[in-house]
């Protein structure tokens, strides 16, 4: 794989440059050579795409089903999660394939060139294995071969119903691994992803505080030494208060005072964290991951995003339920969070850089740290990533520099997303995927399907 690019605009590591010439090889950046004569393969705008850095893929067919109120008189994460599990009692693996590969489609299109898959959903309705072990692992692995995306696969340790021990329940046992079935599983997910490109890796994720015992996390943390490690974190009041009184500690204060806490992880949510847990977890170099979408969805709270980038705190974003795909709405999401929590405008920006680029520089490094995936720039030597916005796009007319991403962020939405590259292969091609009409027909019949059997 060769070929050679050049954008009129493009945001490089020292900032925005004009007339760029790209050069791609072996899906990785070779050369990138501002003010080049204009030549070849011609786009307007050119940005490093951003990896989604926290995604349950098989929830994207849940999309809608939640929205009555139950018979509680207050309906709540626990409730929507209620929900869920007795929704996941009715998918097969060829389901999930085809939900996986419907919703990576829609991550690519929205303008991410990779996902980190926070895979949970490992055995049979009932918790009995499959034969093979990593069989579900397997169809996110083939799901990614054939849409392109960038997959960092995180198998999921789950190993309790909470904190005091108990043992899963029905709706979760389909989770459930001992330590020695997740080493098994992890070494069956390596294998699934054999056939991948070489951009693809593997990571481990405990659940949470609340599904793996303190005994266990050091030990899965361990299980993939330089890879990494994503937890769900502090995200609701209800999860604060248990962990509080089983471990003796907030959950950030917890895992700060107990594990070494360091670059390769990624704690997921933690929109429950008090002034000094947030500056602490900036302090160690993690990745806090945010899903605005599905943490306004579920109810569960704003993130303190001013305190934590004023302490040089690094994060991402993610689509997590997959209740709706769009980049540009994550990050509108965010900052709106802050403006209406602190009644302020322009919350994230700094005096150099406007919200739009404050929040798409954090969202692309924070996210290719997270997934442990060399991007999160266009620079030579790191995969060719990249997505180009349309240029001739009212909102977008005249815009120059900072001003493309705000107009972008805050004006427009992911249809002006029209080409994009993950490791160089060129998955998105005038707004749609170059699979689109085949992978949006597989699910249609997946739902048809599955409808028929719920």
């Amino acid at each position: 794989m060769h070929f050679h690019l050049h954008a009129d605009q493009a945001l490089l590591p020292e900032g925005w440059a004009r007339d760029v010439a790209i050069t791609v090889t072996d899906g990785r950046i070779a050369a990138v050579t501002p003010g080049a004569a204009p030549s070849g393969d011609r786009v307007p705008v050119l940005l490093p795409a951003p990896v989604n850095l926290h995604s349950h893929a098989f929830q994207r067919a849940m999309a809608g089903m939640t929205e009555r109120r139950g018979s509680e008189p207050r309906d709540t994460f626990w409730t929507w999660r209620q929900v869920m599990f007795r929704f996941l009692d009715h998918l097969t693996p060829e389901d999930v394939e085809a939900i996986a590969r419907f919703v990576q489609m829609e991550m690519l299109e929205a303008g991410y060139a990779g996902v980190a898959e926070f895979h949970y959903l490992h055995h049979q309705p009932g918790g009995v294995p499959y034969d093979n072990r990593a069989e579900m692992a397997d169809r996110i692995a083939a799901a990614a071969e054939a849409t392109g995306i960038g997959l960092t696969l995180l198998p999921v340790l789950y190993m309790q119903g909470g904190c005091d021990g108990r043992p899963l329940a029905p709706g979760q046992v389909r989770f459930g691994n001992d330590l020695d079935g997740f080493g098994a599983l992890m070494a069956g997910a390596a294998e699934a992803l054999r056939p991948l490109p070489p951009d693809a890796a593997l990571g481990v994720a405990p659940h949470s505080l609340r599904a793996v015992p303190p005994t266990a996390l050091a030990e899965a943390a361990a299980m993939r030494p330089k890879a990494p490690i994503h937890m769900h974190l502090a995200e609701q009041v209800g999860e604060v208060a248990e962990v509080e009184a089983a471990l003796g500690a907030r959950p950030v204060r917890w895992l700060l005072e107990n594990a070494a806490v360091h670059d390769r992880w990624c704690l997921i949510h933690c929109t429950q964290m008090e002034p000094d847990e947030t500056a602490r977890l900036a302090a160690t170099g993690a990745v806090a991951g945010l899903c605005p979408i599905t943490e306004s969805s579920l109810g569960d709270g704003i993130f303190d995003g001013l305190r934590y980038l004023q302490a040089g705190g690094r994060f991402g974003v993610g689509s997590d339920s997959n209740i709706r795909i769009a980049l540009s709405e994550e990050l509108r999401t965010l900052e709106y969070s802050q403006r209406l929590r602190d009644r302020g405008r322009a919350m994230l920006a700094t005096q150099d850089r406007s919200t739009g680029r404050v929040l798409f520089d954090g969202a692309v490094r924070g996210g290719a740290q997270a997934a442990g995936r060399a991007s999160g720039a266009l620079e030579p030597g790191l995969w060719a990533d990249m997505l180009a916005l349309d240029g001739a796009h009212v909102d977008l007319e005249g815009r120059q520099g900072d001003a493309v991403l705000d107009a972008w962020i805050f004006a427009g939405d992911d249809r002006m997303v029209r080409r994009v590259w993950s490791a160089g292969r060129a998955v998105v091609h005038a707004g749609k995927h170059v699979d689109h009409d085949a992978i949006t027909e597989g699910y249609r019949a997946m739902l048809r399907r599955l409808r028929a059997r719920i």
